[in-house]
């Protein structure tokens, strides 16, 4: 599922591919993606110019000259892919699971695709953007989440602190990738309580996730199956994965073997010796 660095991956091309055009015709080939009727969906966007791309969690977020915003949500396997006027047909021709198509003016079409149709294309006026957008937690690479914001979206949960990082009304944009590689490096077992935490660990945790957010953007996001840019690449970010996905394969750090749990009904992976349950058993109340 496409996260945050995936996300602003996708917004980073799209601002300068996009920006400025006008969307001259919407086809809607799959109206079940849409929050909203058809009808009005394409009238809002008809016409329009995108005045400027931005992110906010894992949305990508289209302003239009209106005032009004169209909030891509790429669920589990959406994806964005834009294309200047020699390659708009070829496009169109290899995207099976084409759902809608914005021909732009001058001579582009940007494709939402989406093999599952999962993913939410929603026209908001500016107050419902603004709803929409106070639902969902701090952006965890904006300054003002500081580590006093983090244990605050963490107090007085005993749900897992893996569980609670997924929580999008927590903190907006991390999903299982990226909270399970952030525990990694915070030496946090994924069970642990929120509550549970120390100021070291949030501290850590904290450190953690920006860093590895960070390093996620830098690579282009990760692809694990289905994700690709806008030009239509791969992510780069898979092969510095640590633990995700990598159960039975040695831990990077001590040689342990990556552990697989189940919490919550999603899959989790740690490194027992590095991330023990109990954060007294070993070094891990250490720096990384």
């Amino acid at each position: 599922m496409p996260e945050l660095p995936e996300a602003e991956t996708i917004v980073r091309v799209l601002r300068e591919g996009a920006t400025g055009r006008t969307i001259r015709r919407v086809r809607i080939l799959h109206p079940d993606v849409l929050a909203g009727s058809a009808a009005a969906f394409r009238r809002g966007l008809r016409g329009r110019r995108i005045r400027h791309v931005g992110r906010r969690g894992k949305n990508v977020v289209l302003h239009l000259d209106s005032g009004r915003v169209l909030a891509v949500n790429l669920g589990m396997t959406g994806r964005l892919l834009l294309s200047e006027r020699g390659a708009r047909l070829n496009l169109a021709r290899r995207l099976p699971h084409a759902a809608v198509v914005f021909d732009l003016e001058p001579g582009a079409i940007l494709v939402y695709d989406d093999i599952r149709r999962f993913g939410r294309l929603s026209l908001l006026d500016a107050a419902g953007w603004a709803a929409h957008s106070a639902r969902l937690g701090p952006e965890p690479l904006d300054p003002s989440f500081t580590p006093a914001a983090l244990a605050a979206g963490l107090a007085g949960s005993r749900a897992p602190v893996r569980s609670l990082l997924l929580d999008q009304g927590r903190l907006a944009g991390v999903g299982n990738i990226y909270a399970n590689e952030a525990l990694f490096r915070a030496r946090i077992h994924p069970a642990r309580a929120g509550s549970s935490l120390e100021p070291g660990d949030i501290r850590r945790l904290h450190r953690a996730i920006r860093s590895v957010l960070r390093a996620a953007i830098e690579g282009r996001g990760t692809t694990i199956r289905d994700y690709r840019d806008p030009g239509g690449g791969p992510g780069g970010f898979a092969p510095r994965l640590a633990v995700y996905g990598r159960d039975g394969v040695p831990c990077p750090r001590c040689g342990a073997p990556i552990t697989r749990t189940v919490l919550r009904g999603r899959s989790a992976f740690f490194c027992p010796v590095c991330q023990p349950p109990d954060p007294t058993a070993s070094g891990a109340a250490h720096a990384a």
